[in-house]
């Protein structure tokens, strides 16, 4: 069995990271698993781009900075991702697909597989699997659907769009994917079941083969360790109590939801000022350390970090780490946390609640309320046994989404496929 996964990046992104950890754990269990994509920024080897001469890597480009800043004259500034899908490329002649089995797609936007060059793929004749990194696979446009119903019908009436109308641009690029699929029958695959039902409700995917597998990571990287050690190595207090976050700003990050975090820490320390110089955030990821926000503890910054084994170290040096999104599939940064033993603490949305068990590895706050999610800071703060939330956290992903589990998943529903061609 030869199964060839599709992403338009190599490692950027949550996609990016879930394909290469699915490739990998594939190729573990013994699969010929190869992962290509539109354009390669990194240097792993066992990546490929489909069209590494110069000249591919050009015409890629411009397919991506197309997709990337055409729909500015589309939307409102309403900071939430959108795809217009005007631009693709025809793939089906590629030989790494034509030797395949089974051709896994994940992310495809941003210029690499338009509604065209996906009804293309069905020339091969092969069974087509796709995992729905985010909601765009079954909308007309938007990444993050947050309280919008208009995907449950065939789009239109857009309310990110400037010229929001029944036969506006969403409208049009869903009617686009509607032919695409109906020719090319996909089978789909959610990590999450809050993404599953989501896509069972939608115009596009409520007749269509859906099943919930979630992601997987490298669970021999991301373990726990001990904390004073972990501390240690990253230049931390050893004493104190640790939180650990992610900053990962850009002008498309409306679901991130900082503002929560904000509030609910203010709440915390003005509540109980004692424990403002006995608590340190520590946040990860591209924020500018030079214009911090206004958080009432002190804040260290680890910047951008690229290296797995320092990552699971920030993560098992916190006693827990905190995420205010407000719409996310099956985040990695839950799950990698969750492996080292690190609790979580979130809002009840999107997929987290796959991973996070409500005071059992971390607690789950009412949505978009930041005084519950202080009491969560409040909860984990005075438990009266950490020791058992950090076992049960790894417990929680050694049982559900390691990774001989989730190949094991995959490698049924390929062979399933197989047998019906």
């Amino acid at each position: 069995m030869k199964v060839i996964h599709l992403n338009t990046y190599d490692g950027n992104g949550g996609a990016g990271r879930a394909s290469y950890r699915l490739n990998t754990a594939l190729k573990q269990a013994g699969i010929d698993s190869q992962l290509y994509t539109f354009i390669k920024l990194g240097k792993r080897e066992d990546i490929q781009a489909l069209y590494p001469s110069l000249i591919g890597k050009f015409l890629a480009t411009i397919n991506i900075l197309a997709e990337r800043y055409l729909p500015r004259f589309y939307e409102k500034d309403l900071k939430v991702p959108f795809s217009l899908s005007f631009f693709g490329k025809d793939i089906h002649q590629h030989p790494a697909l034509q030797s395949a089995d089974i051709i896994h797609l994940h992310w495809i936007n941003h210029g690499f597989l338009n509604p065209s060059a996906l009804a293309k793929l069905s020339l091969l004749n092969k069974p087509i699997i796709w995992t729905m990194h985010d909601s765009n696979t079954f909308t007309g446009g938007c990444h993050v659907r947050f309280d919008c119903q208009n995907y449950k019908t065939s789009c239109g009436f857009c309310p990110l769009l400037k010229d929001a109308e029944s036969d506006d641009i969403s409208h049009k690029i869903w009617e686009k994917k509607n032919n695409a699929y109906q020719t090319l029958k996909p089978s789909f695959i959610s990590p999450s079941n809050w993404l599953a039902n989501a896509a069972k409700n939608s115009g596009l995917l409520k007749n269509r083969f859906i099943k919930t597998i979630p992601n997987t990571l490298e669970t021999n990287i991301f373990k726990p360790i001990d904390k004073k050690i972990a501390r240690e190595k990253l230049n931390l207090k050893v004493d104190g109590f640790i939180l650990l976050t992610g900053f990962m700003p850009s002008k498309k990050d409306a679901h991130k939801g900082t503002s929560y975090l904000i509030e609910a820490i203010d709440l915390w320390i003005a509540k109980h000022p004692n424990l403002k110089d006995k608590v340190t955030l520590i946040v990860f990821g591209n924020r500018n350390s030079q214009s911090p926000p206004p958080f009432k503890i002190p804040v260290q910054f680890l910047g951008t970090i690229n290296n797995d084994e320092l990552l699971a170290q920030a993560y098992a040096s916190a006693d827990a780490f905190l995420t205010t999104s407000l719409d996310d599939n099956l985040p990695n940064t839950v799950m990698e946390s969750l492996a080292c033993g690190t609790p979580v603490i979130s809002f009840t949305t999107g997929g987290i609640p796959d991973m996070v068990e409500h005071k059992i590895n971390g607690y789950l706050a009412k949505y978009k309320d930041a005084e519950d999610f202080m009491k969560g800071l409040e909860w984990i703060y005075n438990h009266h046994n950490r020791s058992e939330l950090n076992k049960n956290a790894r417990d929680k992903v050694m049982r559900e989404f390691a990774e001989d589990i989730i190949s094991k998943k995959h490698i049924e529903l390929y062979k399933q496929l197989l047998e019906r061609v």
